[in-house]
């Protein structure tokens, strides 16, 4: 029952959308927590980029889903190229950040460290490789069939198009991750949050990294020190729930991996006792033809160059259906992502952010007729 008084300082409506948005603002809170301890769990750490993310968690949680599936899940490639490939896409932008956290992926995932010595340490087929990742990252307008046929042609070290499909997914994937990394301040951060490994101590919700609170709370730095405890996410991040989650994970990691060979289990534990964005990686290693980069897309290039028209292409009607077709599944992650960016508020005028959204396509060789 609601009892209204008749003089009142402000309109019962004004109230209850107050209200209404105060449940919604509690309600994404939760749904990033959950996302941070699943990632807690899954990872035993919290990256900077998911801290970042977490301030828009439908975003988070779509891009979460979208990079696991690309790493991890069923695909032609095994996953230590699929890392592999990561770092040589980051390395053309030079993002440490990710060099580095691939790195330390591509070991635990059973890749050749000798591998991590520099591009040409790498299999043929993925230096080959090499050529459309530095056009994708720095001139994707001159990306012609000749580069694809190039890399589908038989031999031993060729490329199937399934393979090849993933590939370019995954260096498109991280070729825009490193622009959010470096415009995140992410690349800056070489104190990231430390490993977990057996659970977190009492009280402290690792979740709430994602709201910039990183440190231990103050009755957890000293023994006389006293605080009240937090009452806001506390409750949905208590200890036990994460151990229980943890524990989960390391055991279907070990029933995943197997008996492993002695020294490739120390390896593997040497390597989860450093902080993964600590891995030593000098990403010029993975970089040839280090002076080719971005060229502004000029109007006078265009009779040399083939202009790509919007209007001419669809994601729903050609996108959509190729890397569906030769890589399931990966469309409808891909048009999740397309609809969270194109959802997320904007604080400006919507014309500014269309705005730059076609500057942003026009540098890069996409033009609006």
């Amino acid at each position: 029952m609601i009892i209204c008084t008749k003089n009142m300082d402000y309109r019962l409506g004004t109230q209850c959308q107050f209200v209404q948005n105060q449940v919604m603002v509690n309600s994404e809170k939760d749904r990033a927590s959950l996302l941070c301890m699943k990632a807690l769990a899954n990872r035993g750490r919290l990256d900077s980029v998911s801290q970042q993310m977490a301030s828009h968690p439908q975003y988070l949680e779509s891009f979460l889903r979208t990079q696991h599936y690309i790493l991890y899940m069923d695909g032609p490639l095994p996953v230590h190229y699929r890392h592999y490939i990561a770092i040589m896409a980051a390395a053309r932008h030079h993002c440490r950040y990710l060099v580095s956290l691939h790195s330390a992926q591509f070991l635990l995932a059973d890749g050749d460290p000798l591998w991590l010595q520099g591009l040409e340490a790498a299999p043929l087929r993925l230096q080959h490789l090499d050529h459309i990742n530095k056009v994708l990252a720095h001139q994707p307008w001159l990306t012609a069939r000749s580069h694809i046929q190039a890399l589908l042609k038989t031999g031993e070290q060729c490329w199937s198009l399934a393979e090849l499909v993933q590939a370019v997914v995954l260096l498109a994937h991280c070729h825009s991750l490193c622009s959010f990394v470096f415009g995140s301040g992410s690349d800056s951060d070489t104190t990231p949050t430390p490993r977990v490994h057996h659970g977190t101590p009492p009280g402290y919700c690792l979740c709430d990294a994602a709201n910039g609170n990183t440190a231990l709370s103050p009755s957890l730095a000293g023994p006389t020190e006293k605080a009240p405890r937090r009452r806001s996410l506390d409750s949905i991040c208590e200890f036990a729930y994460l151990r229980e989650q943890i524990q989960k994970s390391q055991e279907e990691i070990k029933e995943r991996k197997g008996d492993r060979l002695h020294s490739q289990t120390l390896l593997h534990a040497d390597v989860e006792e450093e902080d993964e964005a600590m891995f030593s990686a000098d990403p010029s290693r993975f970089v040839t033809d280090p002076e080719f980069g971005y060229q502004e897309f000029a109007r006078r290039e265009e009779d040399h160059f083939q202009v790509f028209r919007v209007q001419d292409y669809s994601w729903e009607d050609h996108g959509f259906s190729l890397v569906n077709r030769l890589y399931s599944d990966i469309g409808h992650l891909l048009d999740e992502r397309f609809r969270n960016v194109a959802s997320l508020p904007f604080p400006h005028s919507p014309d500014l952010k269309r705005a730059i959204w076609n500057y942003i396509h026009c540098i890069y060789g996409i033009r609006f007729m």
